[in-house]
């Protein structure tokens, strides 16, 4: 799970979907784009968005609900919990002999 968690993080358009949503959450396929393109200058195709999404679904970084024929787009931080945890939370110390 984490290695999907870096790959997804890894990518700087992905990046910028994750700064979207943390922006303004609940967006749709057309407003990431819309998003991309206006504020950062991004020529991105939907299906080039689409693919940054599922990438993300899939490191569990966002979730897709269905309303009708829309699907809006929520980010989701508790992956970025346990990483947080893992290196910023003091490990105890080691018994030494």
């Amino acid at each position: 799970m984490e290695e999907d968690l870096f790959k997804a993080l890894a990518d700087p358009t992905r990046r910028l979907i994750l700064d979207e949503l943390t922006e303004r959450d609940g967006q749709s396929l057309f407003e990431v784009c819309a998003r991309l393109a206006t504020r950062h200058g991004l020529a991105v195709s939907r299906q080039a968005v689409s693919q940054h999404l599922a990438v993300l679904e899939a490191a569990g970084l966002v979730t897709a609900r269905r309303e009708g024929r829309y699907k809006f787009h929520d980010l989701d931080t508790r992956p970025l919990e346990h990483i947080v945890r893992r290196w910023l939370t003091p490990a105890p110390p080691e018994d030494t002999p």
